[in-house]
């Protein structure tokens, strides 16, 4: 007798032992009930009392008993036991291949999410970091999450405070913003950044005081291109852990769908474990406008999962941070970076519109969606006027770009956004992380509007909200929370009138992003076909005290139909 019959006659003896008359297990159907179901279908919550999955879709949501009916003898029934089950959440915007960098370095974020708020505390955490199994991962120490805002001295440490850790060996740490990074001496060195080194363009190497000797701060594209070499894993054992530490994050914070908001080099990181299948969730890569030659002609780039991964488009980044004060403003910052003059307003990644206009008209030439990294209002007039005549020539029927953070994007840009048919998605997380802080940098009035999710929906604008994960911990519920209340550190309401309710904030982490990647047919709510992405809450964040949503717990991460993630 072959093993496959074997196999095929166990199946049928346990199926014939729960009464079932079916002969494989895979096509047994699973009852969800006696709990607080939500379907998301509609503008008003919408319950059930019951949902039935079979292979991997769902195929009825409606009463128990009707429920019974449709799956039949031998079904499998999930008791809820009065917890909350919601479609699988869809981060609006993250960096997925470097979850794992996350998941794995020295955790420098500040309270509440680690403790890393002082100099003391950043050197220790990394001491305590610097074994040799860890550094052979990638060949630096690295940390990641530095917030200077948050830090007692309230500067960005230099390379004088990590040779505190080591001179032996490189240190990178990377700010919380992901748009900055500071290395040690030996860091230095090995980057090849001596007095002698020039800006790049779109970024800046800082310096000790009336001197050319960089202090081991860099920022933005003096930055970023060797912050993925820091965290690359150097071994096939050691890229394969990343990945797996970095996707059961996302598994305990309910994805069913990520994004790897800006692939560069990782993005062979993605594809080879889409090649070796190792992926439990699916994964939408969006290619940097620079390596778009080498990834958008390849397989990957279809509406299409292979693996549970594909490519969305083209992403294009036009400034830096707000907190970090990189963010390209129309009026200067209240508190300029040390060094800076006092108009100083930030600056753009690219300056001459000419060539964003070429790299935007490669995008509309090829058909691919476009996200732009846009934070400053100056960002955001730089997208409208070098966009907008594109879509004319081109035609924007079935485009659905996206306008990525828009952290103080103006009313009237908003309105500009509409007339172009783009999506917003925006970063109200930064109301607790930094609100404080905005307010100090850009006062009290301008403050109140910054990530206007509810201005927005009033103008009819398609809106999502996202973590910007690794920039904070991937935690969906904190940012439920946060588009919620809009409460600072310091208790302060940051934009009342910009608050949305629960079921809003539901909506832009599952229908609405379903939407905004091009999969509303097939994700973002429960209905009959559509995939079993599911996820089992223990409270039910419509009902809850907002204040406690934050406070929510992933229990079981479900993706079509299988039981990714159990708490």
């Amino acid at each position: 007798m072959t093993m496959i019959k074997k196999t095929l006659l166990i199946i049928f003896g346990i199926a014939l032992f729960h009464s079932c008359e079916e002969t494989e297990k895979s096509n047994q159907a699973t009852v969800y009930y006696n709990g607080d179901i939500i379907t998301m279908v509609g503008d008003s919550p919408n319950y059930v009392e019951a949902i039935v999955e079979q292979e991997g879709k769902i195929v009825f949501t409606g009463s128990s008993i009707e429920a019974m009916k449709v799956a039949g003898k031998g079904h499998n029934m999930i008791d809820l036991k009065g917890k909350t089950l919601v479609p699988g959440f869809i981060d609006g915007h993250c960096h997925f291949a470097n979850f794992g960098a996350q998941a794995i370095g020295a955790q420098l974020l500040a309270s509440p999410d680690a403790n890393v708020d002082d100099m003391e505390t950043l050197i220790s955490v990394l001491k305590e970091w610097n074994t040799s199994k860890n550094r052979a991962l990638t060949g630096w120490i690295y940390g990641t999450g530095f917030d200077d805002s948050i830090l007692k001295e309230k500067r960005f440490p230099t390379k004088h405070d990590l040779d505190k850790v080591s001179t032996e060996f490189p240190i990178m740490i990377t700010h919380i913003s992901g748009h900055f990074a500071v290395v040690n001496s030996k860091g230095l060195e090995k980057l090849g950044i001596d007095e002698n080194s020039k800006n790049p363009e779109g970024g800046i190497i800082r310096r000790e005081n009336n001197s050319t000797e960089p202090n081991g701060v860099l920022e933005e594209l003096a930055a970023i291109p060797y912050m993925l070499q820091a965290i690359a894993p150097q071994s096939e054992e050691a890229i394969i852990k990343f990945f797996e530490a970095g996707q059961e994050m996302a598994l305990s914070y309910g994805y069913t769908t990520a994004q790897e908001g800006r692939a560069m080099q990782n993005q062979e990181m993605l594809v080879a474990m889409a090649e070796m299948d190792k992926y439990k969730i699916d994964v939408i890569s969006y290619i940097d406008y620079m390596f778009v030659d080498k990834h958008m002609t390849s397989k990957w780039n279809s509406k299409n999962y292979i693996n549970k991964f594909r490519i969305g488009g083209m992403k294009v980044t036009l400034d830096g941070s707000p907190q970090g004060r990189t963010a390209w403003r129309t009026e200067p910052y209240l508190i300029p970076p040390e060094g800076m003059p006092h108009d100083y307003s930030g600056y753009p990644a690219i300056p001459n519109d000419s060539v964003l206009s070429s790299i935007f008209e490669k995008g509309f030439k090829n058909n691919w969606q476009i996200l732009t990294h846009t934070n400053g209002d100056a960002a955001v007039d730089q997208l409208i006027r070098t966009m907008k005549p594109l879509k004319e020539k081109y035609g924007n029927e079935g485009r659905r770009d996206v306008i990525i953070h828009g952290q103080y994007i103006r009313e009237d840009q908003l309105d500009q956004a509409k007339d172009m048919n783009m999506i917003a998605s925006l970063f109200p997380l930064h109301t607790f992380y930094w609100g404080d802080w905005h307010t100090q940098l850009i006062g009290d009035s301008l403050v109140q509007n910054i990530s206007p999710v509810k201005t927005a929906l009033n103008k009819g604008i398609d809106v999502t909200i996202h973590t910007d994960a690794p920039v904070a911990l991937p935690n969906l519920m904190r940012v439920l929370w946060t588009a919620v209340e809009r409460t600072s550190r310091s208790g302060k309401i940051i934009g009342t009138d910009e608050r949305i309710t629960p079921y809003e904030a539901l909506q832009a982490i599952t229908i609405w992003s379903a939407y905004q990647h091009y999969e509303e047919d097939k994700k973002g709510t429960l209905e009959n076909g559509k995939l079993a992405d599911l996820v089992i809450l223990d409270e039910n964040p419509l009902k809850v005290e907002p204040e406690n949503i934050k406070d929510i717990q992933v229990l079981k991460t479900i993706k079509e139909g299988k039981i990714v993630f159990e708490k």
